[in-house]
């Protein structure tokens, strides 16, 4: 904006620019901005760190099981110097542990044909191809930890290269590489689909969205979730297109999400993600003297506190608390504010009014955040800032559907190498 612009604005809206230009910048707590963007506070401002006053300690669990047992024995008495027998009655006094790892090398097998001449006929017969020489050389372990350290870890291929060879000893190409985690991936698109399937059958599904790179191109990493199935998806788009491919017609009776457009719609019902909302309401708080965020902010505390002891209230407690909630709601919307950012905030929430206590109606199944499926997207992430995305689609969607099948197999409480090695040896 110039200076002629400037000076045709009245004194009300050069107010209002001002305010708006001090307004503090946006921070984790109060936007979706990850923390390692806040300043850090002045040294002698921030918090001291270890344990704090009244933190109960905990230590290591002693292995119930150990591989080996050492016994100290006292040899001689330091008060009159005697020699004490190994066969004394003795008493633990205390235990402590070493643990260590073994040193991993690869274990080599090589299989030789052999040819031998039949002695009744004369005939030279050659063994069959054994089963080992019809493939790769690498056995299923390690398709599993080159799998685990590349999706897992987000470890590139210029350092997965060097954990191998430093690791176990290992020498592989990054073109082999590559071939080894194709190969092992397609092992994974069996058990993706049956996750598909669960999560088209699912009543309540939440979905979210984060930005990727792949063959140089933005594009978007998508997770839905279910009580039965996590799925992952790699697109090039954020349309609402990739959700209607996913679901194929289902319309689950409740979708939970931010408000972003292409997410709304796809269910009979929405619950908006109040964790997006709260962080709006806390900037507000904090750079707005308008007495409506801070009710606003009330209002959504009251919320929170009513989702952690929905399933213990009966359906009548609740419909009473709800018509209570949405007095409170009506009131703080209708509240006048001179604030632009509290009327916007005002006019957002009022747009997602029917969406905020959604919950309400199905007790312990609706969540009233969408943290679970922000912390199924937190790996992508953390790859995406390490490696900076994907060569390749094959490679994303391969990496989807490995943690496709994990995801889902951690909803039963299985392990995540665990998980990729048996599906591998399948």
């Amino acid at each position: 904006m110039g200076r002629s612009e400037l000076e045709r604005l009245s004194k009300q809206e050069l107010i209002e620019l001002v305010l708006r230009l001090q307004r503090p910048e946006k921070t984790s707590r109060t936007s979706s901005k990850p923390p390692s963007t806040d300043r850090k506070e002045r040294r002698e401002q921030a918090k001291p760190g270890g344990a704090k006053p009244g933190h109960e300690g905990h230590s290591r669990t002693l292995s119930p099981d150990p591989d080996e047992i050492v016994a100290h024995r006292p040899g001689h008495c330091p008060c009159c110097g005697g020699v004490l027998a190994p066969d004394l009655p003795a008493e633990i006094v205390s235990v402590c542990e070493q643990i260590d790892l073994p040193a991993v090398a690869p274990m080599v097998t090589q299989h030789q044909r052999l040819a031998v001449r039949c002695p009744a006929c004369g005939t030279r017969v050659v063994a069959p191809v054994p089963q080992a020489a019809r493939g790769t050389p690498f056995g299923p372990r390690l398709h599993a930890v080159a799998v685990y350290l590349k999706t897992f870890q987000a470890l590139s291929y210029e350092r997965l290269q060097a954990a191998l060879s430093d690791l176990f000893g290992l020498t592989l190409s990054q073109g082999g590489l590559m071939n080894l985690l194709r190969r092992a991936q397609r092992q994974f698109r069996a058990d993706r689909e049956a996750a598909v399937s669960a999560l088209r059958r699912a009543a309540v599904v939440a979905s979210d969205e984060t930005g990727v790179r792949i063959e140089g191109s933005n594009s978007y990493h998508w997770v839905f979730r279910s009580d039965a199935a996590v799925v992952h998806h790699a697109a090039s788009t954020r349309a609402a297109a990739v959700v209607h491919a996913m679901m194929d017609g289902h319309r689950p009776s409740v979708w939970l999400s931010d408000r972003y457009t292409a997410q709304q719609g796809h269910g009979e019902h929405h619950q908006t993600c109040l964790a997006h909302l709260a962080r709006d309401v806390a900037y507000a708080v904090e750079v707005s003297d308008d007495p409506v965020p801070l009710r606003l902010q009330l209002w959504l505390g009251s919320v929170f506190s009513l989702a952690e002891r929905v399933t213990d209230l009966a359906a009548s407690t609740l419909s009473a608390k709800r018509r209570a909630l949405d007095r409170q709601l009506s009131a703080i919307l209708a509240a006048p504010s001179r604030c632009d950012l509290t009327r916007a905030l005002q006019a957002k929430i009022g747009r997602a009014r029917d969406q905020l206590l959604v919950f309400l109606d199905h007790p312990g199944r609706v969540a009233v955040t969408n943290n679970a499926c922000e912390r199924a997207l937190r790996p992508a992430v953390v790859q995406r800032k390490v490696t900076n995305g994907y060569r390749a689609m094959w490679a994303a969607a391969g990496e989807a559907d490995v943690r496709t099948v994990v995801d889902t197999a951690r909803l039963s409480g299985a392990g995540t190498f665990a998980t990729i090695l048996n599906i591998i040896r399948a």
